[in-house]
């Protein structure tokens, strides 16, 4: 059985839309691409809320930094067949980089990591894919204020990441092209989204895995 590390934040982890709690189990897209796998591999799925993929945000007591945290999941999981990289969204945050470029970038960093990791523990490279995040929307919702103007910088993380993926010879993904995330908080995805994401990306991940 091949095994898959998915790497994310709030949406692996499955927060419901207005930050109320998090998806049943059954709900979130890491399950609904396990039980699409028919047995032939098994998702472990490290989400965490607000995770970036390289920028410090000290407001909780969590470490949110994608790239300090990797490379010890890489090896509390090891061996793995595939890594799936979902981040981006918390970095355009204002007060973290505020930028879909610089998003890309932390990107690409961890993709170095993932590889990185396979030569110093002189094990076999999982594959890689980059998936970008479904794009911000607005809201009204009064927790979200400022969001809007976000918006069209999510939707450039589509093209970078695809960039990074055909630079560092990764798989890509673009969620928007799939799935949209609610209006309650212009962030995360209602439970139906949640598992046609997991859907959608059955059949890359199957052809990734299949020698």
């Amino acid at each position: 059985m091949k095994t898959i590390l998915a790497y994310g934040d709030s949406l692996t982890w499955g927060c419901l839309p207005g930050m109320t709690g998090r998806h049943a189990f059954e709900d979130r897209w890491t399950t609904s691409l396990d039980g699409a796998s028919s047995g032939k591999f098994r998702i472990l799925a490290e989400g965490l809320n607000g995770r970036t993929t390289v920028f410090d945000d000290f407001s909780v007591a969590a470490d949110r930094n994608g790239a300090r945290v990797l490379p010890t999941i890489l090896a509390t999981h090891a061996p793995l067949d595939l890594v799936i990289l979902m981040l981006g969204t918390n970095d355009l945050k204002p007060f973290l980089s505020g930028s879909a470029y610089a998003a890309a970038g932390g990107m690409g960093r961890l993709v170095q990591l993932v590889r990185h990791y396979g030569m110093t523990e002189k094990a076999e490279t999982p594959a890689i894919l980059i998936v970008s995040p479904p794009h911000i929307a607005a809201t009204d919702n009064p927790a979200m204020r400022g969001m809007d103007a976000l918006i069209e910088e999510s939707r450039q993380l589509g093209p970078l990441y695809r960039a990074v993926a055909e630079q560092n010879g990764c798989a890509f993904f673009d969620a928007a092209s799939a799935v949209h995330v609610s209006a309650v908080d212009g962030v995360h995805m209602d439970a139906a989204n949640s598992r046609i994401l997991g859907e959608a990306l059955a059949p890359i991940v199957t052809k990734l895995l299949t020698p």
